[in-house]
């Protein structure tokens, strides 16, 4: 279970930082009619920085896509070569859930 609660912060992360990198493009295009050459240098650093790390983000995204796709090809494989255990593990998590949800 805890390789699925990685994934779900990965793709968490992913949008998050999504978001701050619209944020900081917005910021970029509000002070394009800013002058000087300073905050011009400045901005063409920041733009060049938000192209690395969209690039990176894109590449983090497809290998997390990558990754969910494996696991769920393995736990298919599995179920279809274990039925009988896969049913087994299926009814003690029921159960458990269950238990806990009648414990509230």
């Amino acid at each position: 279970m805890k390789h699925m609660s990685d994934e779900v912060t990965s793709e968490q992360l992913i949008t998050d930082f999504k978001v701050v990198v619209a944020d900081a493009e917005a910021l970029l295009k509000e002070t394009a009619n800013q002058g000087g050459e300073k905050l011009a240098q400045v901005r063409a650093k920041a733009e060049e920085s938000l192209r690395v790390v969209k690039a990176r983000m894109a590449e983090a995204q497809e290998a997390l896509i990558v990754k969910t796709k494996e696991a769920a090809k393995a736990t298919d494989v599995y179920v279809h070569e274990n039925p009988w255990q896969a049913i087994g593990v299926a009814a003690g998590l029921g159960l458990l859930i269950g238990w806990l949800m009648g414990r509230r």
